[in-house]
């Protein structure tokens, strides 16, 4: 049995991973640690779990448990990780990994030593229609990609984001919230990114919460760039969190394209087990995902279960089967060090206004 512990039980946590650890065969959830105690407490009730710790270095060393998600604030991402590598435990950690691109560098060289497994949460990676678009680009239907293109776009109006409006607990808002896990397409789909040009944009000062109590915000609420690949092909690239009237299925605009010399093909979120696709002389088309790509697994579905939600819980599965397979978790640390080396990119060009080449390392391993 493998037992894992939650380091960080907000609600987004309890809604993914707890479900998601819950369907794993040959895992438990044995721990829970927040520094709120009361988030912790109502963590420890949803859960049923009552080994809980307020201190996430006393869970590592005391809890006895085999991995650890790390759902906490970015800025302790990395002391948390380190400990737990240090402590032999694997890894799933929330993206971005770290504030900075040289802790993520040490994470990932840290777990690689260490010989854990390492994940990177880039959660959308596991949609049917993701893993689908992914298997027909690596087949060639859209020839030669050319062109790239991704949206993320959110309706939060001046809702209260915690410490996620807060650089001091965050690093960065839109651009390490949600842009990173379109970076992560474009790497996917395309290759590595070679430099990029971008803007960002705070548009509201404050934000409310559910008292109405306003609290300052200083991180982006915008996001457009342009990137260019190391293989010639082209991005453009936007995530907001005030675009007013998105809020399809409740979650918004995800949408990702990629043309090419031979064809084109077509991502939305809200139909998972849907793509666009068309060839050269034909016109986009519905492509079902094929039923063996529904789930992480190939299982079907349970009864009622909904689809934007399972892909969530497929994550967890990927993360339980590398450390019960001993073999290395896709996406792993470095697919996060990759994206957070262009996010600084990204963070320099909008300071700086001009275009910023990527700084790349190569990828260390054991």
């Amino acid at each position: 049995m493998i037992n894992v512990a939650l380091i960080g039980t907000g609600k987004v946590t309890l809604a993914n991973h707890l479900p998601g650890i819950g369907r794993c065969r040959g895992a438990a959830l044995a721990a829970l640690c927040d520094a709120d105690p009361r988030v912790l407490e109502e963590a420890s009730r949803a859960s049923g779990v009552t080994r809980t710790w307020t201190d996430p270095m006393a869970c590592i060393r005391d809890a006895g448990v085999d991995a650890v998600i790390i759902a906490t604030p970015n800025r302790v991402h990395h002391p948390i990780a380190m400990a737990a590598i240090a402590a032999g435990q694997h890894v799933l950690c929330e993206k971005p990994l770290a504030l900075t691109v040289a802790q993520a560098r040490e994470m990932a060289a840290a777990a690689e030593a260490a010989g854990v497994r390492h994940m990177t949460a880039f959660t959308y990676r596991f949609v049917p229609a993701i893993r689908y678009m992914k298997r027909l680009i690596d087949e060639g239907f859209v020839g030669e990609p050319w062109h790239f293109r991704a949206q993320r776009f959110q309706d939060w109006e001046r809702r209260f984001l915690g410490w996620r409006q807060m650089s001091a607990e965050a690093g960065t808002g839109e651009v390490g919230d949600m842009l990173s896990h379109r970076l992560d397409y474009g790497h996917l789909f395309i290759g590595p990114i070679a430099r990029v040009v971008a803007r960002t944009r705070r548009l509201l000062a404050t934000r409310v919460d559910a008292a109405g109590r306003e609290h300052p915000s200083d991180l982006e609420d915008w996001v457009g760039c342009v990137i260019d690949f190391e293989n010639g092909a082209t991005g453009v690239l936007e995530s907001t969190k005030v675009a007013i009237g998105h809020t399809q299925a409740g979650i918004g605009r995800d949408y990702c394209e990629v043309n090419g010399s031979k064809g084109t093909l077509v991502y939305e979120l809200i139909y998972p087990h849907r793509l666009l696709g068309a060839r050269r002389g034909g016109t986009l088309e519905p492509m079902p995902v094929p039923a063996e790509l529904r789930t992480w697994s190939g299982r079907p579905l349970d009864a009622g279960v909904d689809p934007l939600q399972a892909f969530r819980w497929d994550q967890n599965a990927e993360f339980i089967a590398a450390i019960q397979e001993q073999r290395p978790c896709v996406p792993s640390f470095h697919e996060g060090v990759r994206v957070q080396e262009v996010m600084d990119a990204i963070v320099r060009s909008a300071a700086e206004g001009r275009a910023v080449e990527v700084q790349r390392e190569a990828v260390r391993t054991a």
